[in-house]
């Protein structure tokens, strides 16, 4: 049961959808392809509920794909005094990383630097609770403790760090996980128990029977087929779109602001560190985590209210961030340096007058209305106590089912890849030798695919020329550009180089030197003439320009302008 998300698969999908009636409507249907709509469609459908899935765009395609791609409890709402948010998230962040998804949310060490001999006692307190309450929680710790160094500790073991100024550092743990394919991970396990998937299809309107909302009209934007999907329950998971959602459902009275966070990717060899690093600025938190071969820098806070399909990252946002990097390393950097920039929106609860950055991620699931919940807030890393608060408000819309709804069971539900993750990482050598790859292109597809590499292993077999690195990205395998589209619903170029891999923020470049070959690749599985892939080529490249650009203004408006001059290609 691996619930491939094949292009047929999509189709089945949409027909399963259209297929519903007032007679035999679904139990749940999900609007929003993000975290949240994704994990809340693995609950339902572990539960037993028939379940369906609407995105607009592509899976993650939002909020999602954009994180600063950590599984954390959160040190900034530990000083928030938020206590409740950080023990629920350490927990969170315990059954993932050891039982949940081993392959994809892994422990990552990260130093705290104490610039005065007064922060030891008080940061050291604030950590010895962050363990405590990890160790005290339901499941098991995942991580090592934390431990304080001196100062020569700390130049040892970060030698770009500048030390001078400092008395030392607590070195201590979270996690981090590719936000995109955990996404896909979550979404390909809800398929695997019965959930429809229906990416690239645009909500339009609402159905009602009196006051009571019994499900939505669709457009699928590839075909432009129109459609009814009738269901019990509608749950809105749109994220930053919640507010519009509820005026197109006219109900609803949830305040959802965006916050925008943009994220620097450069080289690892331009800071020598063993670990990550994590400070405060006066605004937020200074993030420097360890990704690969590169580090990813960020992250600013700051209210948006432009486009948010396309959130653009600023000169000015850029910037800030080198200006504080710079701060703590021995050579500065330069925005030469950067190889990559991404900007995400933080779907934040809110008051009218708060500013973001002092906004919790608590998250709030209400019913405006007979047959409609809404979900908003949260954090990446709490999405499934979010999917399952988000379900158990649907059992009492759901009483005149024939049989009880279960109790949520995802914290005794691996995520796919998970099983066998092990077992394979053990045999990675035999692996490399059967397959003819190399032991690091094993370790790669491992910590990308975990137990399902064999689904990769054997397309390799098949085709023994997608064994080769894919052209402008050798990072990565051609295969896994053919494997995205026949497994994990890629449908454009856009897909596969932003968020099925990380090509376009992890080259120079930004994948305009892989964007052919890949085109060329997907063209085979998805039936693409030659105009079809001149067309998603010259798409992407458009793309890049106009991100290129964007951060070369000064301004968020000047910036949104220039994002915004290359359209989805759908």
């Amino acid at each position: 049961m691996t619930g491939a998300l094949s292009p047929a698969a999509r189709d089945e999908a949409l027909d399963a959808l259209a297929a519903t009636t007032s007679a035999q409507p679904l139990d749940v249907l999900v609007v929003g392809g993000g975290i949240t709509g994704v994990g809340i469609a693995n609950d339902a459908a572990t539960r037993g509920l028939s379940t369906g899935v609407l995105e607009q765009r592509d899976l993650a395609s939002g909020t999602s794909s954009r994180s600063s791609k950590l599984i954390h409890g959160g040190l900034r709402y530990l000083a928030m005094l938020d206590f409740g948010l950080v023990r629920e998230a350490l927990q969170e962040r315990g059954l993932q990383v050891t039982r949940l998804a081993p392959h994809l949310v892994r422990p990552v060490p990260f130093l705290y630097p104490l610039q005065r001999t007064i922060e030891r006692p008080y940061v050291g307190a604030g950590l010895a609770l962050y363990d405590a309450m990890a160790m005290l929680g339901k499941y098991d710790m995942g991580v090592p403790k934390h431990r304080h160094l001196f100062r020569r500790q700390v130049a040892r073991i970060a030698p770009d760090l500048r030390t001078e100024d400092l008395t030392g550092a607590i070195r201590y743990y979270d996690c981090q996980v590719d936000d995109a394919r955990l996404v896909v991970a979550v979404t390909r396990t809800a398929a695997s128990y019965g959930a429809q998937v229906a990416t690239r299809t645009r909500v339009t309107g609402f159905l009602r029977d009196g006051d009571r909302v019994v499900g939505v009209r669709a457009t699928d934007l590839e075909t432009g087929r129109e459609l009814e999907v009738r269901a019990r329950v509608v749950i809105n998971a749109a994220g930053v779109w919640t507010d519009e959602i509820q005026q197109l459902a006219r109900a609803g009275q949830l305040h959802v602001r965006a916050s925008k966070g943009i994220h620097l990717v450069v080289p690892r060899d331009r800071i020598r560190s063993e670990c990550g690093i994590i400070t405060r600025t006066e605004k937020s938190v200074l993030f420097v985590i360890p990704w690969g071969d590169h580090w990813i820098i960020g992250t600013t806070d700051t209210p948006w209210d432009l486009d948010r399909a396309h959130p653009a990252a600023s000169r000015a946002d850029i910037d800030y961030l080198l200006e504080r990097v710079n701060r703590i390393v021995r050579e500065p950097l330069d925005h030469d340096d950067v190889q990559g920039v991404y900007a995400g929106l933080r779907p934040l609860l809110s008051g009218e007058t708060e500013p973001t950055s002092r906004i919790s991620r608590e998250h709030t699931v209400s019913v405006p209305v007979p047959g409609l919940v809404l979900v908003a807030g949260g954090k990446l890393t709490t999405w499934r106590v979010m999917a399952k608060d988000a379900i158990d408000a649907v059992v009492d819309l759901l009483e005149d089912t024939q049989a009880p709804v279960r109790t949520c069971i995802t914290d005794r539900v691996p995520l796919s890849g998970a099983a066998g993750f092990e077992a394979r990482q053990n045999q990675r050598v035999m692996l490399a030798r059967r397959s003819g790859l190399s032991l690091a292109q094993v370790d790669h597809l491992l910590g990308r695919q975990g137990g399902l590499i064999d689904e990769v292993l054997t397309l390799v077999a098949r085709r023994p020329e997608l064994a080769e690195p894919l052209p402008g990205a050798e990072g990565y395998l051609s295969a896994e550009v053919v494997y995205a589209v026949t497994h994990e619903g890629a449908r454009h170029l856009d897909d596969v180089l932003a968020r099925r891999t990380r090509i376009s923020i992890e080259t120079f470049d930004r994948g305009t030197l892989a964007a052919r070959p890949a085109a060329e690749l997907m063209a085979a599985e998805l039936g693409w003439d030659a105009a079809r892939v001149e067309d998603e080529v010259d798409h992407y490249l458009r793309r890049v320009e106009a991100e290129r650009q964007s951060q070369r203004m000064a301004t968020d408006q000047e910036a949104d302008e220039a994002r915004v001059s290359a359209p989805d290609i759908v």
